[in-house]
């Protein structure tokens, strides 16, 4: 269950998260004098471009810029695995850009309301299916940037993808797994933090 619960919310926390990457605001006042605040996707275009070298949907804002760092990571992190991803993320950044276009602020808003539900389930998948906290609570940079990519892996490995890499991967985490355990039952904390019933 937790690893459907991964494999579901961990990439729509992604997706949405280019659309509300940006601290910055775009605001715009609607006819009833009142503010809407647009974010990420809704950002300007950083880079003036011509023309002939927009792509359509795809903006150089900061929505776009994350989607195009996270790619570049991943394909110097696999190549074949992160040349297969990338053209997903371009995908869904290019429609969250298409959703902030036609529906603005709208958008927005079921956008956070799914990345704050895939964060719940996250936090619920963890604590009652594995016992222990995110690993948001222990690295921040692995929560963030990793962890997209390990549920990739874990959908390629599914499909037979690189088996002798999957199986070096499985047998290093029965050895983490384990060595958690026995830490746990040492001391009764779980990620630095004691474990209350």
């Amino acid at each position: 269950v937790n690893i459907a619960i991964h494999v579901t919310c961990v990439p729509l926390i992604l997706i949405t998260s280019f659309l509300l990457v940006s601290l910055l605001r775009q605001v715009s006042f609607n006819r009833r004098g009142t503010e809407n605040c647009y974010q990420g996707t809704n950002t300007p275009s950083l880079l003036p471009l011509p023309g002939w070298l927009t792509i359509p949907n795809l903006p150089p804002n900061l929505g776009t810029i994350a989607a195009i760092s996270y790619a570049a990571l991943y394909l110097l992190m696999e190549p074949v695995a992160g040349g297969l991803l990338a053209p997903l993320l371009l995908g869904a950044t290019a429609y969250m850009n298409h959703l902030t276009s036609i529906y603005g602020s709208t958008a927005n808003h079921w956008a956070l309301g799914v990345f704050i539900s895939s964060w719940i389930a996250q936090f619920v998948g963890h604590g009652v299916f594995e016992g222990r906290a995110p690993a948001l609570l222990d690295n921040l940079v692995q929560a963030l940037f990793l962890a997209p990519f390990f549920v990739w892996m874990e959908v390629l490995f599914f499909f037979g993808y690189r088996p002798e890499l999957k199986g070096r991967l499985d047998k290093a985490v029965q050895q983490e797994v384990a060595r958690y355990k026995g830490t746990k039952g040492q001391n009764g904390k779980a990620n630095g933090h004691a474990k209350t019933s």
